[in-house]
């Protein structure tokens, strides 16, 4: 019995009821308009005493309905209410107004189904509980019989009489029935009509995109920036310890060399977390260039214990400012990476030059540890040289690392076309 009655009275089903209830409710204004439309055409009787003429009411009505669905907020709305009184999900339903032409048609051709369901479940609704009830009832009341309700003469034989409550539990139920199935239909033609069309997934994947690219970029920047600190003032930190009591001048650099990485992470941190909270566009947290900071770079790299040849064959200023910023981030993640795989003390070349037209970076470390050398911390890798080469891609450029002959060498090519 169960079984039976949930399909119509259960949760769900009520909750699709009240759905079509405000279809219905919806559905009055237009039906009013129509109403006055088809005024001239009836007679003393009026437009609402006569069916034909509130069928036609009717049917003019859910063309205006259609017309008035491409308000903006309509799918919105629709959807809304769909999700919560039809217990359709919410990945299947599209958020956004409609904006395309298909979009609009399946709003539009949404909107007039609910509103013409929900009109007829409605009226539904309101005349057939009060007959039921009449029905039932009618063998227990005799003065309902001799009242002028307007019953059918038939119900004056006693076998049609005891048949009444039967038919109005049936009329009750044949309700619950239309209104439930009339609410399964909406629920499985809503994600057909209400659900994004191809323009809308194309917008959403548009938007994902534009997320991801504003997350990798602030991701590359933590990397960068904060990865390359913490590298370079661990190895200070140790190089300063082990020479604490013979060298005070190079421990007085190293914490100088500490204190200035630091306070420059720090700065840089608070810049990227305030896109963050923000919302910023990528790239408007500022980024140091090699214009502003190659010199302070090398510096601090070298109170590490690292040897660092820097050999610059072109003006850093004459770099176009995009270029200056993304190349000061590669030698940055180059030097890094030395600082962290190859050991400390390690010699290390940097070659910044133009030639033919790109921009090319060239680091170069011995490939392991000398012996006797302790070898840096070797976190897990791989992200350092991932940003490298999403830095060179988004600038046309190109990157090779690899060993060459007992090194390992990263050399990268940036156009400087592309750049400016």
């Amino acid at each position: 019995m169960r079984a039976f009655a949930r399909p119509l009275f259960g949760r769900r089903a009520r909750l699709r009821w009240v759905h079509l209830i405000l279809g219905g409710a919806l559905a009055m204004p237009y039906v009013f308009v129509g109403a006055v439309l088809v005024g001239p055409a009836a007679d003393d009787t009026g437009v609402f005493t006569s069916l034909p003429l509130q069928l036609s009411s009717f049917g003019i009505g859910l063309p205006l309905a259609a017309l008035t669905s491409l308000f903006p907020l309509t799918r919105p709305l629709e959807s809304a209410a769909v999700r919560w009184l039809c217990g359709v999900d919410a990945d299947r339903l599209a958020d956004g107004p409609a904006r395309g032409r298909v979009a609009k048609g399946r709003t539009a051709a949404w909107y007039t189904l609910h509103l013409a369901l929900g009109g007829i479940v409605a009226g539904m609704s309101l005349a057939i509980p009060p007959f039921a009830a009449v029905l039932i009832v009618l063998p227990l009341v005799a003065g309902l019989r001799d009242s002028r309700l307007g019953l059918p003469e038939v119900l004056d034989h006693s076998w049609a009489l005891a048949l009444a409550p039967v038919a109005g539990v049936a009329s009750l139920l044949a309700l619950a029935g239309c209104a439930a199935g009339a609410g399964a239909l909406l629920a499985r033609w809503a994600p057909a009509l209400l659900g994004p069309t191809p323009e809308d997934r194309l917008a959403a994947a548009e938007a994902r995109a534009a997320d991801l690219a504003v997350r990798n970029r602030l991701a590359r920047e933590l990397h960068d920036s904060v990865g390359h600190a913490l590298s370079a003032v661990t190895l200070q930190a140790s190089a300063a310890r082990r020479v604490l009591d013979g060298d005070p001048e190079f421990v007085r650099e190293a914490l100088a060399a500490i204190e200035e990485t630091t306070r420059r992470t720090v700065g840089e941190l608070d810049a990227v977390l305030g896109v963050l909270r923000d919302g910023d566009a990528p790239g408007t947290a500022p980024a140091p260039t090699l214009a502003d900071d190659l010199d302070g770079l090398l510096r601090r790299t070298r109170a590490s214990g690292v040897t660092v040849t820097a050999l610059v064959g072109t003006a850093p200023e004459a770099l176009p400012p995009v270029l200056s910023r993304e190349a000061y981030r590669i030698v940055q993640e180059g030097l890094g990476n030395a600082l962290r795989h190859a050991g400390e003390g390690v010699a290390v070349t940097l070659r910044v030059e133009v030639r033919d037209g790109h921009l090319e970076i060239t680091v170069t470390n011995p490939l392991a540890a000398a012996p006797g050398r302790r070898p840096g911390p070797r976190p897990g890798g791989g992200h350092g040289l991932r940003g490298i080469g999403d830095r060179a891609r988004l600038l046309g450029g190109s990157v090779r690392a690899g060993p060459v002959r007992g090194d390992w060498r990263l050399h990268v090519r940036l156009p400087m076309r592309t750049a400016t």
